[in-house]
């Protein structure tokens, strides 16, 4: 590659400040936002690739051909003065300001009323191109202090200063959770987090690259990170900051945030390929329903692996075997009976001797080798095949068609789009492009991203009025517009707890709100019966909470595979039930104010340098801190609790305990530790049997502790379902705790219309002397004192 090192200025065009860097080069820099800056280059005059699917400014979706690179769309665009001084230019707009160096050239991103920049080009040669390749690098100057978080889906400790990964995915079954790389998702964004606050950058970048951040030491340059990417264009949009909650918000926000799925997928689900594998894979569906109610465990989906579409050991998208599964609608309508919603597995490619190849290639509806004009041969599970092309308006017709005919009419109510990380290495892969081709290798992760939304719009059209649920497990940047996603087929192991915590805290922090773990791991040996019980108290309380495993022995990952331990396993999935009006009302803040449901202590507790280093504990939403037993062995664990007015309370007893310090708590098996901080008012509910807004009728809200200053929270209600969750099919109650001399004040505040089962809401208090006078507007229930949660 060529060192780009010497800038001339060549005026204003629009909002850009535009400069030659020789070569070819032509770089632009712009202010979209007060907060948010944007760095583009052309080279020889044009762009690689002249479209992207990952930019969608507060939820301006981008069509199924691409929002244009050039586009500023959604964006405010605030007007801009540029000065030139000296050999440097400057540009400045509201809250933000970019001074340019010309000589050597290099970019400093400052905000309005800071003399320190929060981000500086390395003044030591910062752009390079190749044009031989169509490579590109951009290096970055870096604090020694400097914290790194972000980049998708990655590996490891939470901290990412001095790691080096690939922007890259494949699918690497049982990955070890503390080292693998790459892995499912194709995310080039990250945070820094350091003495001059918080900042973030993202790369509009779909082709295989890498994140250097701080792994590399070289003697000519100070510290430094870099971006690289094999192809492509160099487009990167600067977050401001200064924190990173502000950060996450705006990145969540500047790709379109995160969709609100069903109240019925935050339940308890399962999956496993066996089950759908076996012989007799109907009766085994059939057995599963059965015991459930046997040990009474609540179970609100059921996910078929890809065993139902199998003709002999191999998978055919759109295929149903008959033999496992004779009537599959009636099989459907049997779990949906249960209050089990059914979700299918459903992969993108066709393998070479699919019942329908022949029609596909007829119909030229896969990704092609340009080089032949056949289609791209890349290998899959049970042999070679070729994959759909999402960027094909016929492609995507005739997928759309299969979903609504062999899926959606059976009563199938949600695609689980798996195994489509799109593994074609041929260099001369082609995509249609809607008419406008381009290499494959310049917008890989665009294809998951494609049939994501694909599957998310076939079943709105198919079920108008409800909130549609797609299932991801690859893509890039703005895949959480339309799905839940997870951490991939992760290795049964200990290790995988602790590292899965750390790797799911930065794939929230990476914009992915809707998120879990496979419970009880998915490959390797089956777990013992106190792993098994922590993997499911560690994933207890994330967003998605399903059990899927694949076991060579083939013994299944089941709340009963223990006997020894079904008690546990069931009061922990109660307490999720008991706890599901707060999370349902943190994924609803996820989707309206762009906030991450699962998050690093730092994030609530960024002056508490104690709280910095925490990697064994997250918050679930602002006010539950839980501490899930990571160790074998152990019956009770350390869990250092935040400095925080008024301290903390056990959320299973009502204990209490001063915050800044650390304190050992008993934690048995099935006793996942959970706090709550003081002024907390956490919502819960009594029906623990499943998922039913209709027959929800009981609603507490615990007050812990009276707080030394103002504390709010909300709840959030609907029919758990409805596309009007923003306006009257709503029910929002706004509640504000206040200390007074003896008693606290409640103060309520209610929108919207939506009238659910329960009547009122019993107010409980916790660790409060005096009473709680409630007052404010009751709407749709009431608001009623009750005795303390937990009486002395």
């Amino acid at each position: 590659m060529k060192a780009l090192t010497e800038g001339r200025y060549r005026g204003r065009d629009g909002i850009w400040a535009v400069f030659d860097l020789g070569r070819n080069a032509e770089l632009r820099v712009g202010i979209l936002e007060q907060d948010i800056g944007r760095v583009v280059m052309r080279r020889d005059g044009g762009y690689r690739l002249d479209r992207g699917w990952t930019i969608a400014p507060g939820g301006l979706e981008p069509s199924f051909e691409g929002r244009l690179r050039d586009s500023t769309e959604g964006f405010s665009c605030p007007e801009a003065s540029v000065s030139e001084q000296e050999g440097r230019i400057q540009l400045e707009a509201a809250g933000l300001t970019a001074v340019i160096t010309l000589s050597p050239f290099g970019v400093a991103w400052h905000r309005k009323g800071e003399d320190r920049s929060f981000l500086q080009d390395r003044p030591t040669q910062a752009y390079f191109l190749s044009h031989k390749t169509g490579a590109l690098q951009h290096v970055m100057a870096r604090d020694e202090q400097e914290r790194h978080y972000g980049v998708g889906d990655k590996a490891g400790p939470l901290d990412h200063t001095g790691r080096r990964f690939k922007i890259d995915a494949v699918d690497p079954c049982g990955f070890d959770a503390e080292l693998s790389d790459p892995l499912y998702k194709m995310i080039p964004f990250f945070i820094v987090d350091g003495p001059t606050g918080a900042h973030g950058v993202f790369y509009d970048n779909l082709a295989v690259g890498e994140m250097d951040l701080g792994c590399t030491i070289d003697n000519y340059h100070g510290p430094f990170r870099s971006y690289s990417a094999q192809d492509g264009d160099l487009d990167f949009y600067v977050m401001a900051g200064p924190s990173v909650p502000d950060v996450v918000r705006r990145f969540s926000w500047l790709t379109g945030g995160q969709a609100f799925a069903p109240k019925w997928s935050f339940g308890y689900g399962t999956t496993s390929m066996t089950i759908a594998d076996a012989p007799d894979a109907d009766a085994r569906i059939t057995d599963y329903i059965e015991k459930c109610r046997h040990h009474r465990i609540p179970c609100d989906s059921f996910h078929f692996g890809s065993g139902y579409t199998s003709i002999g050991h191999r998978r055919y998208a759109f295929n149903w075997n008959r033999d496992k599964f004779p009537d599959p609608a009636a099989t459907m309508a049997r779990l949906k009976e249960a209050g089990m919603q059914p979700v299918t597995n459903l992969k993108p490619c066709l393998l070479d001797d699919h019942p329908r190849l022949k029609e596909a290639m007829e119909r030229d509806i896969l990704v092609k080798d340009g080089e032949t004009g056949e289609p791209a041969v890349a290998q899959f599970w049970d042999g070679l095949g070729f994959h759909v092309d999402f960027t094909n308006p016929g492609g995507r017709d005739w997928w759309r068609n299969g979903i609504q005919t062999a899926l959606l009419d059976y009563g199938v109510v949600t695609i689980w789009n798996d195994n489509n990380e799109y593994e074609i290495w041929d260099e001369d892969a082609l995509c249609h492009g809607d008419g406008r081709p381009f290499p494959q290798s310049l917008a890989r992760a665009a294809q998951p991203l494609l049939m994501t939304k694909l599957s998310y719009e076939a079943q709105a059209a198919h079920a108008p009025g409800k909130r549609p649920y797609a299932i991801t497990r690859g893509g890039s940047a703005g895949l959480w517009r339309y799905a839940q996603t997870w951490s991939g087929d992760n290795e049964t192991a200990w290790k995988t707890l602790r590292f899965n915590l750390s790797q799911g805290l930065n794939m929230s922090l990476s914009g992915m709100f809707n998120i879990g773990h496979d419970v009880g791991g998915f490959h390797g040996p089956s777990p013992d019966a106190e792993l098994f019980s922590r993997f499911v108290e560690f994933c207890a309380l994330w967003p998605r909470f399903v059990m899927n495993s694949w076991k060579d022995n083939g013994i299944v990952n089941l709340p009963w595979m223990h006997e020894s331990i079904i008690p546990q396993v069931r009061d922990t999935i109660t307490l999720r039930y008991r706890l599901m009006p707060y999370l349902y009302t943190q994924m609803w803040r996820a989707s309206r104010d762009n906030e991450p449901v699962v998050r690093p202590l730092f994030y609530e507790f960024p002056n508490d340098d104690s709280a910095l280093i925490v990697e064994d504990s997250f918050m679930l939403g602002p006010d539950l801190l839980v501490a899930p037993v990571l160790e074998q062995g152990k019956m009770e664990r350390q869990v250092y609790l935040p400095e925080h007015e008024g301290g903390w309370f056990s959320f299973h007893d009502g204990r209490h305990f001063d915050g800044g310090q650390t304190i050992t708590v008993a934690a048995p098996l099935g006793r996942l530790p959970v706090f709550a901080r003081c002024g907390a008012m956490i919502p819960v509910t009594g029906q623990t049997s499943g998922i039913d807004p209709r027959t929800d009728t009981q609603r507490e809200l615990i007050v812990f502790g009276a707080p030394q200053n103002d504390s709010e929270g909300y709840l959030y209600e609907d029919d758990g379902d409805t596309t009007d969750w923003r306006g009257a099919g709503r029910l929002e109650l706004h509640v504000q705790l206040r200390p007074s001399q003896k008693n606290c004040v409640l103060s309520v505040d209610t929108k919207g219309s939506y009238g659910p089962a329960f009547e009122q809401i019993v107010v409980r208090p916790v660790g409060i002397a005096g009473e709680i006078q409630i007052r404010g507007s009751q709407g749709a229930v009431k608001i009623v004192q009750g005795a303390p949660a937990f009486p002395q």
